[in-house]
């Protein structure tokens, strides 16, 4: 981390991703390294992670700021927490998107209430869950609202006949449900020769990997690849398949009728179905506390059962539309907006508790 600047009354340094540099170039752009998924992938890296913590904890000590904004990525903040406490800092921790302890390891929640002094959370339901341990919360909203409400007013006209594939924004997750989808889409294709399909990557190299797996599919005049961004392809598409992460609240959020799927390494996996603690992968379905949203995972993660799925809404608009209020519904408990500068306002009040959030 390089050192502080000063930006009016508050200087800032720290790790963060591509936006964050670019406002502040203080803050070192480490996304690219650190975006791993999975036990065997993080194992790989377990060096680099370690350097990491080392150097970080170093800094924060040197340079012995009022407080520490841990946001998201629980895996290393947690950690980087417990490292600070561990060796006497005494400035403010505030945690922003609670990490999902409670579909991990809930009895992390008393360790981090010992650890922080503030949580913001982006989920209504975590609220309690993290007071309860007697750690002060804040639902600050999710950041998503605000982000997708230009998408929304666009006047989009959904296409029944256009099924949206989307297996994520990573590399791994291509290699692991692309094929799938691939699969299902030349089932559906056979079935219902006048479906189209679309799909686009995250990046442009990513985009360039899709068409070439479309064009070994043999499926390049049926799969529109690049053509859209994913949010476009989500207020279009009819139906869609969405591979689990963000994306899928996004598209809940744009309306889009889907299902979910995911696939990782067996390692990860066994070890995942042992620690979980919650009944669904996908957030639409822990908020609902139900399955609204049809989860193909593992082994279920397969062309024909993924064509399976999307057969029954291709078939039936009922069940589309159902599935589209049911998902509305989750989405209205998100908030109403403005959570970027309601989280600020939580990160100020951690100084002075009469701050209005």
């Amino acid at each position: 981390m390089a050192a502080l600047p000063e930006v009016g009354e508050w200087r800032f340094a720290g790790l963060g991703g591509p936006e964050m540099h670019q406002l502040a170039p203080e803050v070192e752009n480490w996304l690219g390294e650190a975006a791993v998924l999975g036990l065997w992938e993080v194992l790989k890296k377990y060096g680099y992670f370690r350097r990491k913590m080392e150097e970080t904890v170093a800094r924060i000590t040197e340079l012995a700021p009022d407080g520490v904004v841990l946001i998201d990525y629980p895996g290393f903040n947690l950690r980087l927490a417990k490292r600070l406490r561990d060796g006497g800092y005494t400035g403010k921790l505030i945690y922003y998107i609670s990490p999902q302890v409670w579909a991990w390891k809930k009895g992390r929640i008393k360790t981090m209430a010992e650890l922080l002094d503030l949580m913001i959370c982006i989920f209504p339901f975590e609220k309690a869950l993290y007071e309860a341990s007697g750690l002060r919360t804040i639902f600050g909203g999710h950041p998503l609202v605000d982000s997708l409400e230009a998408v929304k007013g666009r006047a989009f006209i959904r296409e029944d006949n256009l099924v949206a594939l989307l297996p994520g924004s990573r590399e791994r997750e291509i290699a692991a449900l692309f094929p799938p989808m691939l699969e299902a889409a030349a089932i559906l294709r056979a079935r219902h020769p006048e479906l189209r399909f679309a799909t686009t990557g995250a990046t442009p190299v990513l985009t360039e990997r899709l068409g070439e797996m479309v064009r070994e599919a043999g499926l390049a005049d049926v799969v529109s690849v690049g053509a859209m961004s994913s949010h476009e392809i989500m207020c279009r598409a009819g139906v869609g398949v969405v591979a689990s992460g963000t994306a899928t609240l996004e598209a809940a959020c744009l309306g889009l009728p889907y299902c979910l799927t995911y696939k990782v390494a067996w390692l990860t996996a066994q070890v995942a179905r042992r620690v979980m603690s919650v009944r669904y992968l996908g957030i639409v379905n822990v908020i609902a506390d139900r399955e609204v949203v049809r989860e193909l995972l593992q082994e279920k993660a397969n062309g024909a059962a993924l064509a399976e799925e999307l057969e029954r809404l291709v078939s039936s608009p009922g069940e589309r539309e159902q599935l589209q209020e049911e998902l509305a519904e989750v989405v209205a408990r998100l908030g109403e907006g403005g959570a970027h500068l309601r989280a600020a306002r939580a990160v100020l009040s951690a100084w002075d508790v009469s701050t209005t959030v």
